[in-house]
């Protein structure tokens, strides 16, 4: 009998050993390749279109120029069904835009600079008025939004799919009839969720 119990005993801790000795592996794997979240920045901004003359229907023709940093060392980013549009007051005024998938290498920047608009939006009376308003006032305050899917590569190693969402909040000094670049008051960093 004691023969069987001290054999139970030491497979009990030749197996919590090896647990150990995993779950320790894993955590250092984990702090080495831990992925960190993208950084995205709007840097440049150009107004072509900003029709407000047949409300409920807004059309539009905006583009935007986002800097997005990859800050990992050694994990790389891939965005699969990115879609991009601009939202006013919490209402879209532009259509979503899809945009083509991105690899994100380590330790690397790129710009995205998306078209974004074309046909009308339907948006609610205050929405169209508050364009007008500050429009007439020069600062338009908007909010570019970019989701989709990504995934973190390590080497060989793929994550699932993750939803990324992406907001960023701008001001941007704009007069009625203006076309073109228009000035970005204040660069902020934007909100990134994953």
């Amino acid at each position: 009998m004691s023969s069987s119990k001290d054999s139970r005993r030491a497979l009990c801790t030749v197996l919590t050993i090896f647990l150990l000795l995993v779950g320790l592996a894993v955590l250092i794997v984990w702090l080495i390749y831990r992925p960190h979240k993208p950084q995205f920045t709007v840097v440049g901004a150009a107004i072509y279109d900003l029709n407000t003359t047949s409300p409920p229907y807004i059309s539009t023709s905006m583009q935007f120029t986002l800097v997005t940093r990859n800050p990992n060392k050694r994990v790389s980013i891939m965005y699969e069904k990115l879609t991009a549009y601009v939202s006013y007051k919490n209402q879209e005024i532009t259509p979503p835009v899809l945009l083509p998938p991105l690899h994100h290498r380590t330790k690397s920047t790129v710009a995205l600079s998306p078209v974004l608009g074309g046909g009308a939006v339907p948006v609610s009376l205050e929405v169209a008025n508050g364009l007008v308003m500050d429009e007439a006032y020069g600062v338009v305050a908007l909010r570019v939004v970019v989701k989709g899917k990504l995934r973190w590569k390590a080497g060989a190693i793929k994550t699932g799919r993750y939803g990324v969402s992406v907001k960023c909040d701008i001001w941007v000094g704009l007069k009625k009839g203006f076309v073109g670049q228009v000035p970005l008051l204040g660069s902020p960093q934007c909100k990134v969720d994953v």
